[in-house]
């Protein structure tokens, strides 16, 4: 969403789907099918996603303002414009925003990520 100078909030993406999570994370569904998910998200600072693994689906992540921490199987890796990080099915990994500003990037998955999400520790 953007405030604008009118002092109207309007959606960034008015015809796609659009998500939160835990009252912190934004998403836009850009692209669905069986086989394809792109979701544009917005991560405020000092906010970080649940650790999960995802059983069957592959993901890379691609930040387009911000910073972006992703932790996969024990490694951090601290992305910034315009860098990426795959993620292999089966991977333990958790997103989270260290940065002082908000973090936006795409998640791009070879199929639908909710529907094969477990939780980790």
């Amino acid at each position: 969403m953007w405030l604008a100078e009118d002092g109207n909030v309007h959606d960034l993406y008015p015809h796609c789907p659009h998500s939160t999570w835990s009252d912190i994370r934004e998403g836009w569904r850009l692209a669905s099918a069986p086989t394809l998910s792109v979701i544009q998200e917005r991560m405020p600072p000092g906010t970080a996603e649940m650790r999960h693994r995802d059983g069957r689906v592959r993901q890379f992540f691609y930040v387009l303002s911000g910073t972006l921490t992703l932790e996969v199987v024990g490694t951090t890796r601290h992305l910034v414009l315009r860098q990426g990080l795959e993620i292999a099915p089966g991977q333990g990994h958790q997103a989270r925003n260290g940065g002082g500003d908000d973090a936006a990037f795409l998640v791009i998955s070879g199929g639908i990520s909710r529907e094969d999400r477990e939780e980790t520790v």
